[in-house]
């Protein structure tokens, strides 16, 4: 595939409005090596998730880790037992911003891996990752959500209006003007819903100019960073997913969630067909890579940067997962001769979701008490991994 693509030029951007082009022809002696070592491991990877026991664990601790990651990029430190134990809603101290932040590339990446593959690229998709589809839900499960849309706002306000109308008698002349006023409401609402261009409701719209540049325009900078991914569709995938998260950091799209290009570049992967068992951990692997190459003013030592990155994530990705799989065979060694009816197979299939556990969370996945969650955690000699004496997580490594 490489060689064919070295052969025929490709045309690439000419003129884009915001500081971001591709070289064309794109520098193939530099990037050739590079991209066939990305190529190998990403498909090693996804070969050995497909039929793998632990793939959902595999899938579901690492997103843990790439969103801490995220944050280790930007400069800030977030423990991953402190991530964990905030995404179970028993946090030991009150959450950092840092931490609610690697929550949302958290909920994010639980989102993208949920829905099917074109969906984090598609404008529908964008728009819920922005935060731009009305109610802020990055898990799309109905579940916590970052700050109510225009639906919210105004179902609120039918309800307050409605029930201030109930308060009145049936012969009180303002009876029908509050009835009127819910009617309006209701109908804000459904427009608000019903509306094909949500950002209407909520894009730059009594921003704070001291936290937003109220000259930075979102949606034209995430057209020029679409215009560059349209332009790489015919190169190889892990090369347009490099470009992809090149062109994000140089253009800038959005000013408060710059982690989300490495994401939507997974996505790029996951639908080329490149990933189709897994989402790349993309932040995780350019931890790996020196700041220097990642932030080089060259170009080409940019795209070899997010190259190699992708390389570092796929075969640490293949050294985790052999190693929890070994892990897990010997935990299941200690289930034999149980009783049918015992929780230790459902602890070791628990344990493996998740980079450490509490008692508290074993006792509300498991059904059972603390006390007894304790007990399970002796029996299955898992390793303490706090050194605490209270609040106490254990995990395998």
């Amino acid at each position: 595939m490489i060689a064919s693509v070295m052969t025929t030029p490709v045309k690439v951007i000419k003129n884009l409005p915001i500081g971001y082009s591709i070289r064309d022809p794109l520098p193939w002696a530099t990037i050739a090596s590079p991209l066939a070592a990305a190529e190998d491991a990403v498909a090693r990877l996804d070969e050995r998730l497909a039929k793998s026991p632990i793939r959902d664990g595999w899938v579901s601790r690492n997103h843990f880790t790439d969103a801490c990651a995220s944050l280790w990029l930007e400069g800030e430190l977030v423990h991953l037992e402190d991530l964990v134990l905030h995404d179970a809603g028993m946090d030991i101290r009150a959450p950092t911003h840092e931490l609610t932040r690697a929550r949302a590339v958290l909920r994010a990446r639980r989102r993208i891996d949920r829905e099917k593959p074109d969906w984090a690229l598609s404008p529908a998709g964008l728009a819920a990752l922005r935060g731009l589809d009305g109610t802020g839900d990055l898990d799309g499960a109905g579940g916590e959500r970052e700050g109510g849309g225009a639906g919210d706002c105004d179902a609120k306000e039918a309800g307050d209006v409605l029930e201030a109308a109930l308060a009145l008698t049936a012969n009180d002349d303002r009876l029908s003007e509050a009835l009127a006023a819910v009617d309006a409401a209701m109908a804000k609402t459904d427009r608000a819903l019903a509306s094909d261009s949500p950002s209407q409701f909520r894009h730059a719209t009594d921003r704070d100019p001291l936290v937003y540049d109220i000259d930075w325009d979102e949606d034209d900078r995430l057209a020029v960073w679409r215009a560059s991914l349209n332009e790489a569709r015919s190169l190889p995938p892990t090369l347009a997913a490099a470009i992809a998260a090149d062109a994000w950091r140089s253009i800038e799209p959005l000013q408060h969630r710059p982690w989300l290009g490495q994401l939507l570049a997974a996505a790029l992967l996951r639908q080329r067909g490149k990933t189709r068992s897994h989402l790349a951990c993309l932040h995780d692997g350019l931890k790996t890579i020196p700041r220097e190459r990642r932030r080089s003013r060259d170009a080409a030592t940019r795209l070899v940067a997010e190259l190699d990155a992708i390389t570092a994530a796929a075969e640490a990705g293949v050294k985790a997962h052999d190693r929890w799989l070994n892990q897990r065979t010997l935990l299941l060694r200690k289930l034999t001769g149980r009783r049918s009816t015992s929780k230790l197979p459902a602890l070791v299939d628990y344990v493996l979701t998740r980079p450490v556990v509490s008692a508290g969370m074993i006792a509300e996945e498991l059904g059972i008490t603390a006390r007894a969650a304790l007990g399970l955690v002796v029996e299955l000699g898992l390793r303490e991994t706090t050194g605490r004496g209270r609040y106490r997580a254990w995990g395998i490594l």
